[in-house]
């Protein structure tokens, strides 16, 4: 019961990684307010979540809907004292010398301007609680190119320096922020970036779990109770030395090229240099 007490406001937590840490922080004893744009889903939640859990219908690209959830939660719970700005999607494909300056704005609003002003109207009240804990979803998308479309890499990238930024910032208030970078979580968020229905998405979720053992050296794909751990570690008093940094949650996909952790595979030398020169 590491958050009894405690309200954690979480956006994007109807589906996925979201409606994982809403499943996890609530048997973890903390009162959810969950903004989410799905209000269908949110609502049929309610309904099913417990007395702890309550709904606010969020578009997280439209300020005054942030700015609303946050009042929401203090008023209906009494205060907040976590944050989880988690909501977002893969945004456009196209690549830089395609992409129109509609869809790059999108993409920004989507993924990072969110994140900023998740923080920008969650702080007034963490900061009447006497501090707290804001955790941002970011990628591994950040860190290189070749894991996502360039606006969601360029946005994710965002959210690292904000997080790092936010930390220093608001640290004289005991308010600690930290970011999440996700590897290969086994959601919706691919097939729904391809334009996949619901069938659809099953297959290509089915397909992208058995790949998974390939790409990286844990060889399973990571589900969504994998990061909701790392967002409850960074929000509990456990990480309460822990902020202005990042968490990696990928497998060890970043660890190195396929070379370096799997056996099968030549390293540069073995492939460049020929086998009687070894």
């Amino acid at each position: 019961m590491r958050f009894e007490g405690k309200t954690a406001v979480i956006t994007g937590g109807s589906s996925g990684i979201g409606r994982g840490t809403v499943d996890l922080f609530l048997r973890e004893g903390a009162t959810v307010v969950m903004g989410d744009i799905d209000d269908a889903e949110g609502t049929a939640m309610m309904s099913t979540m417990g007395d702890d859990f309550h709904f606010q219908k969020c578009d997280v690209t439209q300020e005054a809907d942030i700015k609303a959830l946050m009042d929401y939660a203090a008023e209906k719970t009494g205060g907040i004292d976590i944050v989880f700005n988690n909501a977002g999607a893969g945004g456009p494909r196209d690549p830089i010398d395609e992409i129109s300056g509609d869809d790059w704005d999108f993409a920004m609003a989507l993924l990072l301007k969110s994140v900023a002003m998740g923080i920008r109207y969650a702080a007034p009240h963490l900061k009447k609680r006497g501090g707290g804990a804001i955790v941002n979803t970011a990628s591994i998308c950040a860190f290189q190119a070749g894991y996502g479309p360039i606006a969601y890499s360029t946005a994710k990238a965002g959210v690292l320096h904000l997080t790092k930024v936010a930390a220093a910032e608001l640290a004289q208030y005991k308010i600690r922020v930290n970011a999440i970078c996700p590897g290969f979580i086994q959601t919706n968020i691919f097939a729904a970036t391809l334009g996949a229905n619901k069938e659809e998405a099953l297959e290509i979720n089915s397909i992208l779990g058995q790949a998974a053992a390939s790409v990286q050296p844990v060889a399973r794909p990571g589900v969504a109770n994998d990061i909701a751990e790392a967002a409850a570690y960074l929000a509990s008093d456990a990480a309460g030395f822990v902020t202005g940094t990042h968490l990696l949650v990928d497998g060890g996909m970043l660890v190195g090229t396929q070379a370096s952790w799997d056996p099968e595979i030549p390293g540069m030398l073995d492939a460049i240099v020929p086998e009687h020169l070894h």
